[in-house]
């Protein structure tokens, strides 16, 4: 049985795609999975990088495909009021509470399903009541645990969400479900044209003037 860690942060629709799926997407095979929520942001930080929503006309695409993504999949889907919104309550609850499958489809479907504002106070303090979680959300323990949760990711060499890591191996996207299902089946090109890339040389550079 392989074992699948599981990087999200509840800000990504790409992340709530890949998580509703990945139950079709893997089916027959024999795995576990550890959702590991982190702070999409910090990764972004760590790179120098823009997300999706920070950029002009990539944001209004970003929301168009991943409406369409859900619509093509029969994922149910709706965004939120406001986005991008601050994620830091979301991800401590999931923390606080332990993130297994329940409690991050719960907090997914917070955000992605029925259109309300997903950074709501009163939302954010009704899903703790309902989720109940052993920890404070708000402790200093459940904080520093994101943080080393987020450097913990970039010293694995993640750059965004979602990222299925199996192996030693980083799976990057929505799309990258097939991806995923060949190495867990064991695809052979896994063990040529997997370590092959990365003894690439990189070329030109980027160019500062046409």
């Amino acid at each position: 049985m392989k074992a699948i860690t599981f990087y999200l942060d509840f800000i990504s629709p790409y992340a709530y795609l890949a998580f509703e799926q990945l139950p079709q997407a893997l089916e027959g095979l024999s795995y576990q999975v550890e959702y590991r929520p982190v702070l999409f942001a910090g990764l972004l930080k760590h790179h120098g990088q823009l997300g999706p929503a920070e950029i002009a006309g990539k944001r209004e695409w970003t929301y168009r495909q991943v409406l369409w993504l859900a619509h093509a999949n029969g994922i149910p889907m709706q965004m939120p009021s406001a986005h991008p919104f601050n994620p830091l309550g979301l991800l401590r609850l999931a923390l606080a509470c332990g993130p297994n499958r329940f409690v991050c489809e719960t907090l997914f479907r917070h955000v992605w399903r029925g259109g309300a504002d997903a950074a709501d106070a009163g939302r954010l303090q009704a899903l703790q009541k309902d989720l109940a979680p052993a920890r404070d959300p708000g402790s200093e323990d459940v904080k520093n645990e994101l943080k080393q949760a987020t450097q913990d990711a970039i010293a694995r060499g993640l750059f965004g969400v979602p990222t299925l890591a199996v192996d030693d191996k980083l799976f990057w996207g929505f799309d990258s479900l097939p991806m995923l299902r060949a190495y867990l089946e064991g695809d052979r090109w896994f063990e040529t044209q997997w370590p092959a890339v990365a003894q690439l040389p990189p070329g030109q550079g980027r160019v500062a003037r046409p």
